[in-house]
């Protein structure tokens, strides 16, 4: 089993809808761009899927919300506690992990998403969880509105894919990595795609330190030198 490795060396980019590595999930993508207030979106995928990233670029954007799954049934009492709603998209991560106050907080925010729809203070609601609307652990109402609107299933990446991605941002920087260097990367490194940005992002910069080119004696220097001090072989 390869060993957990950590990189704080720099912090993951910002997520956009730009930066997201869309593979499959072209429709998707079309649909998040083209979200206007009123409409209602649920993604759903596996962990690493993407689901928050993509929550996070339209949510915290501006005139938006996004609530993190721990803060989801507390920021919605807080929500449905004001009259007046001024954003234009609330997104909301994590449903399958609403407890029963959180579900009847989300109902009711879908009962109102609906009678605003048509008017001026329509929002939209886009949604994450980690299956299908019917085979969520809610209660039947809050599942049945959960697949009112638009429902996509985010696939994974494939290895191919991560590896395309790295090279595409690679050589924007112009960098070279080697099939080398990320073979072994997809091996032994997370296969999140924040984190593997964040990772070359390290990798040009501590190229730059080193005067020396991207290799995997390289990479392997700046992952040891990033370990925590406790992290043993």
């Amino acid at each position: 089993m390869p060993r957990q490795l950590l990189l704080d060396l720099l912090p993951p980019p910002p997520p956009t809808l730009d930066n997201f590595v869309v593979g499959d999930n072209a429709a998707a993508i079309d649909a998040l761009r083209k979200c206007q207030p009123g409409r209602a979106i649920y993604l759903w995928g596996s962990p690493g899927s993407g689901r928050s990233h993509l929550l996070r670029a339209l949510g915290e954007a501006p005139d938006n919300l996004y609530i993190e799954a721990n803060h989801v049934s507390s920021r919605l009492a807080e929500i449905n506690q004001n009259e007046d709603l001024k954003f234009r998209l609330i997104a909301i991560d994590g449903v399958e992990l609403l407890d029963a106050e959180g579900q009847s907080a989300l109902f009711a925010l879908y009962n109102r998403w609906r009678e605003a729809s048509a008017g001026a203070r329509a929002f939209a609601l886009l949604l994450a969880g980690d299956r299908a609307p019917m085979a969520m652990p809610l209660r039947e109402d809050l599942r049945t509105r959960l697949g009112w609107d638009l429902v996509y299933r985010l696939q994974q990446l494939s290895d191919a894919e991560r590896a395309q991605a790295m090279q595409a941002q690679a050589q924007e920087r112009g960098l070279q990595l080697t099939p080398e260097v990320t073979n072994w990367v997809l091996t032994h490194y997370t296969r999140d795609m924040n984190h593997l940005s964040a990772l070359v992002d390290a990798l040009d910069r501590y190229s730059l330190e080193k005067h020396r080119a991207i290799t995997l004696p390289l990479l392997k220097d700046l992952l040891a030198a990033s370990r925590s001090p406790d992290d043993t072989a």
